[in-house]
């Protein structure tokens, strides 16, 4: 695969929610990642600038064979890069039909907005020093070690360890080599944004996870006990569902539904890496999971986190014209779903806590979904009052709102955030606890019999977050 193909496959993959910018480029097939990460992030920052001046030079009518994503990497090496590398090949061949027009619609569009350099039509958060900084944030995974042995590897490396941060401050005004234990989650390791810790031994070896704090909160206040059978309703790129296992101590059970069968297909290598071993993965529309199903008659926990607009995450912010505000029509479409996946969880007859969330900002995903469902359970269900001292609470949409959690680069130093933690107000009689967790499916043979089922039901829904 060829430089400009694979960054046109990780800027389609970071669009449809397959994982971070970073974690996609490490995970492609191209060998030297450096040129392919810088090209990725450089196209990423100029997307909504390469958009318009596509769709007005008319490229892709033109050139019907030409992927969008395709096209936008190969417009920024043309008009915006060091031109194309190693000749170019066919790519220049044809993008030279086409470069008069282009470079001509890029300086109407600086005209238009009154600007001459290419760096002043980036919007004002993209442009470079004002992107939200935000810590980078390393889940230890306990299913293979413990903070305590992770702390004393990076400072053998020459890490300077500062203990357990006291204030959002601390966090904010780490440097260099520092790093601190989040004051929040014991599990939780905090460094300065610009590490990059993707080669680093204890990552590749799935002692550490990359994941921010806002997407470790949904599994950390679902809290199951080890020996519990919890659904992950909506679960790949997998953080999540593998936070869970390391909180239940791969005893029990996770039911993992995803419809996504490349997604699903990582997250299973993602999940092994971690050493889950508790996890039945399932390529299936969790909208088809029948609630009376006797497999998940000891459900009690459900977290979803479903399909959303993204809005909350940093990089769609960059990579969308407008701060990546999603259409009206997008989030209706969206909010539908997300209301029948939530209203369909709370059905499950032993959940006892469920966990909604998802990394938007936008209230017709949030609290809007949260505030109909309980409306729909009809007092079954309840907010559950949670982090009492969390800084960014839920809008006042609704009596209770507060009780739901937002998270924001600047309010949490994290990224964009929603949690609304439902719990049965009335408690309903469990099936009594085995000594004994139940042994888990293999995690590479559930996808293939969950397929069949999936081919029964006939039915779909959004792909999931």
């Amino acid at each position: 695969m060829g430089l400009y193909t694979a960054a046109a496959a990780v800027l389609a993959g970071v669009e449809s929610r397959q994982g971070s910018l970073k974690a996609l480029v490490y995970s492609s097939s191209f060998q030297n990642v450096k040129p392919l990460y810088a090209l990725v992030c450089e196209t990423q920052r100029y997307s909504a600038v390469l958009d318009a001046v596509i769709a007005n030079a008319g490229l892709l009518r033109a050139e019907k064979k030409l992927r969008p994503h395709l096209a936008k990497v190969l417009v920024y090496e043309l008009l915006l890069g060091k031109g194309f590398r190693g000749g170019g090949g066919r790519w220049k061949t044809l993008l030279g039909r086409h470069q008069a027009r282009l470079k001509a619609e890029l300086a109407r569009l600086k005209v238009h907005r009154g600007v001459s350099r290419n760096e002043d039509l980036l919007e004002e958060r993209a442009r470079p020093g004002q992107a939200y900084q935000v810590p980078r944030f390393v889940r230890v995974n306990t299913l293979k070690t413990c903070p305590e042995d992770a702390i004393d590897y990076f400072k053998r490396q020459g890490f300077s360890y500062q203990g357990r941060a006291s204030s959002l401050e601390d966090l904010r005004t780490l440097k260099g080599q520092h790093f601190l234990l989040d004051p929040l989650l014991p599990e939780l390791l905090v460094f300065p944004a610009q590490t990059d810790l993707h080669e680093h031994p204890l990552y590749r070896a799935g002692h550490l996870i990359l994941q921010d704090k806002a997407s470790c909160l949904p599994a950390m206040l679902l809290s199951p006990p080890p020996g519990s059978h919890v659904i992950d309703a909506c679960a790949a790129p997998g953080n999540k569902t593998s936070y869970i296992a390391a909180l239940l101590k791969n005893q029990g059970k996770i039911f993992a539904f995803d419809q996504d069968a490349k997604r699903l297909a990582a997250m299973a290598t993602l999940l092994a890496r971690a050493g889950v071993s508790c996890c039945e993965l399932a390529e299936e529309d969790f909208l088809a999971v029948s609630p009376s199903d006797q497999r998940y008659s000891r459900v009690q926990y459900i977290l979803l986190d479903p399909s959303c607009s993204g809005s909350g995450m940093l990089s769609r912010q960059l990579e969308e014209h407008g701060g990546g505000t999603p259409s009206k029509e997008r989030l209706q479409a969206l909010a539908g779903f997300q209301q029948r996946a939530l209203c369909h969880a709370l059905s499950f007859p032993s959940l006892q806590r469920l966990v909604y969330s998802t990394c938007s900002l936008c209230q017709e995903e949030n609290e809007d979904v949260v505030q109909e469902a309980l409306q729909q359970s009809s007092g079954v269900f309840r907010l559950a009052p949670v982090l009492p001292t969390w800084p960014h609470r839920g809008l006042s949409t609704f009596p209770g709102s507060e009780h739901c959690l937002r998270a924001s680069p600047e309010t949490t130093l994290t990224g964009g955030f929603f949690i609304a933690v439902f719990e049965r107000a009335e408690a309903v009689p469990g099936p009594a606890p085995q000594d004994k967790a139940e042994a888990p499916e293999p995690l590479s043979k559930a996808p293939k019999r969950k397929r069949r089922r999936k081919a029964a039901a006939g039915t779909s829904t959004q792909p999931s977050t």
